[in-house]
């Protein structure tokens, strides 16, 4: 479907970033912002599927390139 765009680092952080915050959600179920970490939803799908839409949209790579 879409192209990988996500590679590295960026990867690793954005699965981290996704899997503390959902984390969060269920660590702190009386917080009154509990619901804004299911944003981490998010940065977890794109770093597994390794694509990003925005990235996309911005024309941003930051998978290595494939030397030939």
């Amino acid at each position: 479907m879409f192209s990988r765009n996500v590679g590295g680092i960026d990867r690793v952080l954005r699965i981290l970033v996704g899997i503390v915050l959902l984390a969060m959600f269920f660590l702190f179920p009386d917080a009154s912002w509990r619901y804004w970490t299911l944003i981490g939803i998010v940065p977890l799908a794109t770093g597994l599927l390794s694509t990003c839409p925005l990235y996309s949209i911005l024309g941003l790579n930051t998978c290595p390139v494939k030397k030939v």
